[in-house]
């Protein structure tokens, strides 16, 4: 899997690269400046992210075809950053995507990739489900011709329903075309091409229409001009840097599990798994680039890495020469892009939006239980409701929640016998324990300190007529145990001890028998009631339960 640009110039693979390359291109000039659109700046802003950031993370990332792009999730946050209370708001975007930039390669560099564990389904369901409403609500001004006032989507969704008189025909007739060709192409062999072609015919009726009605339709020149040519690099504003990092970390962890996807669903070339990490390390470049050269926060894009590898895609020089056509539509076509109309554009944004909804993914959720349940519909309104970059993080928070609550609650405490041909079986533990028997013990689970209080409910209870009793708690299969299981412990041997009976551990993990001595276990019970482990299985539980039994009979 190493860079090897040799491998690029084969005559077999550059033509189907070439033809690959062309076609991601083409696609990623409306796509870029709908990102811009979407994330409340100047639309160039997204064209140049699409362009330097697909073209930075390509001499990188570890999957070939990974398509480094203004993502929608990604623009959304941007667009909540707060960029209008800077100074220079467009300094301050690229100063964000290079901050986000810096962090993604800190973050590849450390295997950050653990981190996506802590999201579960539930958040990440309620996430992406409230980005794809938040798309559809962002672009209803642009689509409607009507500028809506409001402190939120929502509100400003209010205000455009509430002002129905107001909305620009126009404007809706050009939107509804961009939906229509787009839902119409998708299905068919055109597929993405189908949105081009949206935008394209789209903004030729936008044309006609303001012949016909002067100034009807918003254009791309009427909010920005359209320069003809690369832009010049730029310096990230420092003093800006301490406001931008929480969404720049929000940002991060977006593009961390976004590229997660990428990495494991898309194939490399040559077969081999995909190295998450390095790719991580690749989007920091992308980003790194593109705010240099005056563009926003990137990520990995699933559906730019899907296009190009259906193209026929065969190395990552494809993701060069798509950089290189959009460039040439940068130099040559720039009169042109001037005339794409912005709510061509917002309807390409909606029916993305709209895409992004997946009733099957929110019914699994739903199916799964009242706690993820309520999990994805807390994240699916703060999601709509406070701005995306603290979202994120909430989610986040939510995620780690939902993962301690699960795994405290997975604990389970069954009880050994042991037969005389020396067979092991496994059945509930009694609700006390027997007098002058042995009772073996074996926890499932993570033993970590939310699941005490579970554990410490499952062992059996201890009274006076306990007496006489040995109880041996097996910890194989256990790596680590935190201090308030050995509490738990504690109490427990104490409570045996009161009764006038015995508690000894068998353990196989070292950590393990250094957390007991730590936590005061093995001084209350005495070394000689720890039982170390072996290789062999049984072996040492074998040794606990034959001195248990001997101690009995004395």
């Amino acid at each position: 899997m190493g860079f090897d640009p040799r491998s690029w110039f084969s005559r077999k693979t550059l033509r189907k690269d070439a033809v690959a390359g062309v076609i991601l291109g083409v696609e990623a000039v409306p796509d870029g400046l709908a990102a811009g659109l979407l994330a409340g700046v100047n639309p160039l802003a997204g064209l140049y992210g699409y362009l330097f950031g697909m073209v930075g993370a390509a001499v990188l990332t570890s999957s070939a075809f990974m398509a480094v792009q203004a993502t929608s999730a990604m623009a959304l946050v941007v667009s909540d950053a707060g960029l209008e209370t800077l100074p220079d708001p467009d300094r301050g975007l690229f100063t964000l995507a290079i901050l986000t930039g810096i962090i993604m390669v800190i973050a590849g560099l450390l295997r950050g990739g653990r981190l996506i564990s802590f999201v579960p389904t539930p958040v990440m369901t309620g996430f992406v489900t409230a980005i794809g409403v938040n798309i559809i609500l962002g672009q209803l001004s642009n689509f409607t011709g009507y500028q809506a006032q409001g402190a939120n989507r929502l509100l400003k969704t209010i205000d455009v329903l509430v002002h129905v008189g107001q909305w620009n025909i126009p404007s809706l007739v050009v939107g509804a075309i961009a939906i229509l060709i787009i839902v119409v192409l998708l299905p068919t062999r055109v597929g993405s091409m189908g949105l081009v072609i949206a935008v394209v015919v789209g903004s030729l009726c936008a044309v006609l229409l303001n012949v016909w009605v002067p100034d009807s339709v918003v254009l791309l020149r009427d909010i920005v001009d359209v320069p003809r040519g690369l832009p010049a690099p730029v310096l990230p504003s420092i003093a800006d840097a301490p406001t931008l990092l929480i969404p720049a970390l929000s940002l991060t962890f977006i593009g961390l599990v976004q590229g997660a996807a990428v990495s494991a669903g898309i194939p490399t070339a040559d077969g081999r798994r995909a190295d998450a990490n390095r790719d991580f390390m690749g989007q920091g470049l992308g980003n790194v680039v593109s705010g240099l050269f005056q563009g926003m926060p990137v990520g990995g894009s699933m559906s730019g890495s899907s296009l190009i590898v259906q193209a026929g895609a065969k190395t990552r020089m494809s993701l060069f020469i798509a950089g290189a056509v959009m460039a040439v539509v940068i130099f040559a076509l720039a009169d042109v892009v001037a005339f794409v109309a912005m709510p061509a554009l917002a309807g390409l944004l909606i029916v993305v939006g709209w895409r992004a909804i997946k009733p099957s993914r929110i019914y699994s959720v739903i199916k799964s239980g009242p706690l993820p349940t309520t999990i994805m519909a807390v994240t699916f309104g703060l999601t709509l409701i406070i701005p995306l970059q603290f979202a994120v993080l909430v989610g986040v928070g939510l995620g780690v929640i939902l993962y301690v609550a699960e795994q405290s609650n997975s604990v389970r405490v069954r009880a050994v016998v042991i037969a005389h041909d020396g067979r092991m079986r496994e059945t509930d533990p009694p609700a006390v324990v027997p007098p002058g028997e042995v009772l073996v013990l074996q926890p499932y689970g993570s033993l970590f300190f939310a699941s005490a209080p579970v554990f410490e409910r499952q062992l059996p209870d201890v009274r006076r007529e306990s007496s006489g009793s040995v109880v041996i708690v097996r910890l194989r299969g256990t790596d680590e145990i935190g201090l308030s299981h050995v509490e738990v412990l504690r109490r427990f041997a104490a409570g045996l001890r009161d009764a006038d009976s015995t508690l000894k551990v068998v353990a196989t993990e070292d950590r393990v028998i250094s957390q007991l001595d730590a936590g005061g276990l093995t001084a209350d019970i005495g070394a000689d009631n720890v039982y170390r482990g072996t290789e062999w299985v049984g072996e040492g539980l074998r040794r606990a339960y034959a001195d248990a039994r001997a101690e009995i009979e004395d």
